[in-house]
């Protein structure tokens, strides 16, 4: 599986070197003489660099929104008053570079979707169900979708390229309708909310965990989601209501402050 080129960047925090996946980078902000760096996953590193310096290594893909801030092309799922980011975090812009941003936005998620590759991405269903064949198998549902993107490059829907018969159960309705269809297409009440975390997916190159009903198939749905192929996701889904939790041990409590993100954030 061929995913996006990983590049990094060597930054120094409290005097020890430290390297950084671009890929994993978010949006840096300038407080006085600090570059604090988000990272996917919430996570900020601070270091002695100025903005120019990191704008040196991170090279393309990151967009100027004002003078004490870079944001990753990747990271913004749209721009209206705020820039909104792909994790729900919205930023602020200025507003008189308005379209010299959106402008800018559009070539970067340009690049980023054209660049896509297809070396090693099968070309046909029987190469797909021949390459995740084992698959058929497993107890739980599983899909590879290729994301739809319009000409603004945001994703608006997604084929199924891969299901096994679990699937099939789990969406009411055959593996014959499902692949090589459009998710809109097949279910004419589309929820969009699902398209947001399967294009950070695809362009982002994260592995995020949703739990949300389905009014699709009037379903609560635990889904784990993470990058297959370029412009892809694979997704194993899960109906909640099938799911029991299990604690067998003292260090489940901390597992789970850990999973829900209650612990406290400690300074890099």
């Amino acid at each position: 599986m061929k995913l996006q080129e990983i590049k990094h960047i060597t930054i120094t925090i409290n005097r020890k070197k430290a390297v950084l996946s671009i890929n994993s980078i978010l949006y840096i902000v300038m407080r006085g003489k600090i570059a604090e760096i988000h990272i996917s996953g919430g996570e900020v590193y601070k270091t002695h660099m100025t903005l120019g310096e990191l704008e040196e290594q991170l090279g393309e893909g990151f967009i100027k929104v004002h003078r004490g801030c870079l944001v990753s092309a990747m990271a913004i799922h749209d721009i209206t008053d705020n820039i909104n980011l792909s994790n729900g975090e919205k930023l602020e812009y200025t507003i008189r570079k308005k379209k010299k941003i959106i402008d800018q936005f559009y070539v970067e998620r340009k690049n980023i979707v054209s660049n896509f590759g297809t070396d090693g991405i099968p070309k046909t269903p029987e190469e797909y169900k021949t390459y995740y064949g084992s698959f058929d198998r497993l107890p739980f549902a599983f899909a590879d979708i290729e994301m739809i993107f319009n000409e603004e490059r945001h994703a608006v829907d997604w084929i199924f390229r891969y299901g096994n018969p679990a699937l099939a159960k789990l969406e009411k309705i055959s593996l014959e309708q499902l692949i090589g269809n459009t998710f809109g297409s097949l279910f004419y009440n589309m929820d969009a909310k699902w398209l947001r975390s399967y294009e950070r997916v695809a362009l982002y190159g994260e592995t995020l965990e949703i739990m949300d009903y389905s009014p699709e198939i009037d379903t609560y749905l635990k889904v784990i989601c993470f990058p297959t192929f370029e412009g892809h996701c694979g997704c194993i889904l899960f109906d909640i209501s099938d799911i029991r939790f299990t604690k067998n041990s003292s260090d489940a409590d901390q597992a789970l402050k850990l999973y829900f993100g209650q612990l406290p954030q400690m300074d890099a």
